[in-house]
């Protein structure tokens, strides 16, 4: 789906660029973001293998088990018995877990990225998400924030008089969109049956 919705914007641009006579607009569009999409992927990779090094660091010192005794109640609330409480898939979500509540996104995507992939190993019905792929996609989309630093930078960067003024608004905001796509990802999900044959 996602390769045909791409190239018919590819192809809508490029009839677009040569009925206006702007196709010239469109070619330097095309390369400006070719090179803006490689230097993020360079920063991406960097971020990468920054944290997925502090992970390691922080395996073999023992703070992800310590963070994962932490999370257990809230992951098994979310979870069930789909999820180890002690495997690897549920340390990465929790790694993950406190990169989004500290507002740390570059942290969060290398742990998320671990996450689904022992997810997926779990997964009986590798052809569709499962029941925990699901949820923890909806928790990583509801972006669940207790201190949002990168926020908070940036509001600081740019002069902002009082730049952690937005955190009640932050809050708030976190509980209602993680309450009604926590909801949601329950309800959907309770109607497929391999995802409910899943979680005995």
């Amino acid at each position: 789906m996602m390769t045909w919705i791409f190239s018919g914007m590819v192809i809508l641009a490029t009839l677009t660029g040569l009925a206006t006579g702007r196709i010239e607009a469109v070619s330097n569009a095309a390369l400006e973001g070719a090179a803006e999409a490689v230097t993020l992927s360079i920063s991406l990779l960097g971020a990468l293998c920054l944290w997925n090094g502090i992970m390691r660091v922080g395996e073999a010192a023992g703070l992800t088990a310590r963070l994962s005794r932490l999370f257990r109640p809230l992951l098994r609330l979310l979870f069930g018995r789909e999820l180890d409480p002690d495997g690897p898939a549920a340390r990465a979500i929790t790694l993950n877990l406190s990169a989004n509540l500290l507002g740390l996104g570059n942290a969060a995507t290398p742990f998320g990225l671990a996450a689904m992939k022992e997810l997926d190993r779990l997964n009986p019905h590798p052809e569709t998400a499962s029941r925990a792929m699901v949820m923890f996609v909806v928790l990583n989309t509801a972006s669940i924030e207790l201190i949002p630093a990168t926020a908070i930078a940036l509001r600081q960067q740019n002069g902002s008089a009082a730049p952690a003024e937005i955190l009640p608004a932050v809050w708030i905001v976190s509980l209602l969109s993680a309450s009604a796509a926590l909801a949601a990802a329950r309800l959907l999900t309770a109607r497929d049956p391999r995802r409910r044959a899943g979680r005995r």
